[in-house]
């Protein structure tokens, strides 16, 4: 079943699984398709995944932007397979 509601601390765990188990790409890393990078001193981090971008924010907000449905929709499924990995 994919949960369509993930919570701040599910992105945090995407986040490091693709900053630890990723292909470092430059100044992102990139696992399953999806990319991962933080500014300078961490406090922002980014989620990519084709035109999704999820910015995380320090103190426990985030935002979810995307153009098409279907991308939000793939990401998401993609993102409860990597919760279950970790």
């Amino acid at each position: 079943m994919t949960n369509n509601i993930l919570k701040y601390r599910d992105y945090l765990r995407i986040f490091d699984l693709i900053s630890t188990k990723g292909t470092k790409l430059g100044c992102e890393n990139e696992f399953a398709g999806i990319r991962a990078q933080h500014d300078f001193d961490g406090y922002t981090c980014w989620i990519a995944y084709k035109d999704l971008t999820v910015t995380l924010l320090f103190h426990g907000k985030f935002e979810v932007q995307f153009d098409r449905k279907d991308t939000f929709n793939e990401f998401y499924k993609k993102a409860n397979s990597l919760i279950a990995l970790n």
